[in-house]
């Protein structure tokens, strides 16, 4: 279980599909006074060097964050993600790359709190001294346990500010993570019916894969959104990711627009072949 590093994934097509959302859904929640709680479920190291052995050894940024990094022709949604993405790499040159924990910290205001779980021990470490460099006030704001963030969740729901966002990122290695997400986003609206839940997911040839976004589409919940990037057809071997999805429950109102702008772009830039596609689908409160 501890063998996925997500340094070796870092900035590649589907953490420019993640990221986005998510800042998205940050700038959203900014737009009221009242603070709230970010809860991310599997933080990771927080920040990542594209330079870096790991994240060399399949360049997945190259296919990813490589190909916006250039343009000037962004949609809103992508040109405020690269606003952030370029705010850890002031000098011109794409080395850096923001995991959630850091997309989430630019965007926290002095009386919003972080918590983070990773239970993978060195990720956690790297965590913990990534977070060390950010300062007094970041470090006052966040706290990271070193534990299962599918079960550590419940104890903090419903924050105390009434407020919040749940993200769900879990590498899927053991196919129980599907399982467990759903349980979380099920579980998790009992406890705080009002919160944000975003969850990632990836398309792989795997048949929970498939099934997550549907069993999600059928929660009772007032509102959700999915949005889904495929960048090529699956692998003939049948391993590998051909794309991956979110599903939010509780979304802003503004993604949806946001994202009927922008996805049609981001599809035919992050295109491998002529099976790019993506899906885009809505329920509103």
């Amino acid at each position: 279980m501890f063998s996925y590093r997500h340094a070796f994934h870092a900035g590649n097509h589907a953490d420019v599909l993640k990221h986005a959302v998510l800042a998205h859904v940050l700038d959203y929640l900014n737009r009221k006074d009242t603070p709230y709680w970010v809860i991310d479920t599997h933080a990771g190291a927080g920040l990542y060097r594209l330079d870096s052995d790991w994240a060399n050894k399949n360049a997945e940024y190259a296919d990813g964050i490589a190909r916006l990094w250039d343009r000037n022709d962004l949609p809103p949604l992508f040109a405020r993600y690269m606003e952030l993405v370029r705010s850890h790499n002031i000098d011109g040159h794409l080395r850096n790359y923001p995991g959630s924990p850091w997309f989430t910290l630019e965007a926290l205001r002095e009386s919003d709190r972080l918590r983070l779980f990773e239970m993978h021990p060195s990720e956690a470490e790297v965590l913990v001294r990534n977070l060390e460099h950010q300062g007094r006030v970041a470090l006052r704001q966040t706290t990271i346990y070193d534990t299962d963030g599918f079960e550590g969740v419940k104890a903090l729901l419903p924050p105390p500010p009434r407020r919040g966002l749940v993200l769900i990122d879990p590498s899927y290695e053991d196919k129980q993570d599907y399982r467990r997400a759903l349980t979380t986003v099920k579980e998790g609206v009992k406890r705080f019916a009002t919160g944000t839940y975003a969850v990632w997911y990836p398309q792989v040839q795997r048949r929970e894969s498939n099934e997550l976004p549907r069993q999600l589409e059928r929660l009772e919940v007032k509102s959700w959104l999915h949005v889904a990037l495929t960048v090529k057809k699956p692998g003939a071997d049948g391993f590998g990711l051909h794309g991956s999805g979110m599903f939010l429950v509780n979304p802003p109102y503004t993604l949806h627009a946001a994202l009927k702008e922008a996805m049609p772009w981001l599809t035919k830039l992050l295109a491998q072949d002529d099976r790019a596609s993506f899906t885009l689908e809505h329920r509103a409160g």
